[in-house]
């Protein structure tokens, strides 16, 4: 599978709407992505994020130009050179290497492009599969976030991984 990032059109919102339907995503989201409109609310959001330069939201999409999911570097510091990156998928690409090709592609961007040096990432401990696209995409452990994030009246520590534009590049195969 070829896959590349672009930036989210109009036109993804389906794909959008996909992915916040599964229950795990509906907290990650600004406002509830609930409808087709939401959707492309949210689609105008990362545009709109894009304009400020604090934010890039793109979608990882396949040779057909299917969007499969989404790789974002956010808070993005330019004094210390730093970003913060999240990432996810639509419920029928999950497991294929989707987000963690399209982490490690948004690294090299965000190195080149953006010419920061420090990317940080963090996902819940009890998440193995978004670990494993960490360390695919060549995000190294640093340590832990005790009891960092709250759902439903439920503490969660997050492990925090980084990438600097020194180390090495992974090699990963689709």
């Amino acid at each position: 599978m070829s896959l590349s990032l672009r930036p989210w059109r109009e036109a993804d919102a389906a794909a959008v709407l996909a992915a916040f339907g599964a229950p795990e995503m509906a907290r990650q989201a600004d406002e509830p992505v609930d409808s087709l409109d939401a959707a492309a609310r949210w689609i105008t959001r990362r545009a709109r994020d894009r304009g400020t330069g604090r934010a890039y939201a793109f979608a990882v999409s396949d040779e057909n130009g299917t969007a499969l999911g989404n790789a974002a570097v956010g808070a993005v510091n330019r004094n210390h050179s730093t970003g913060w990156v999240s990432y996810w998928t639509t419920p029928e690409a999950r497991g294929k290497g989707v987000a963690a090709h399209g982490c490690a592609a948004l690294a090299r961007w965000a190195f080149g492009e953006l010419g920061l040096f420090r990317l940080e990432l963090g996902h819940r401990t009890n998440n193995p599969a978004s670990c494993r696209v960490a360390l695919a995409a060549g995000f190294a452990v640093e340590g832990l976030q005790r009891q960092k994030l709250s759902y439903d009246g439920v503490r969660y520590d997050v492990e925090l991984h980084a990438r600097l534009a020194s180390d090495p590049v992974p090699g990963i195969r689709l």
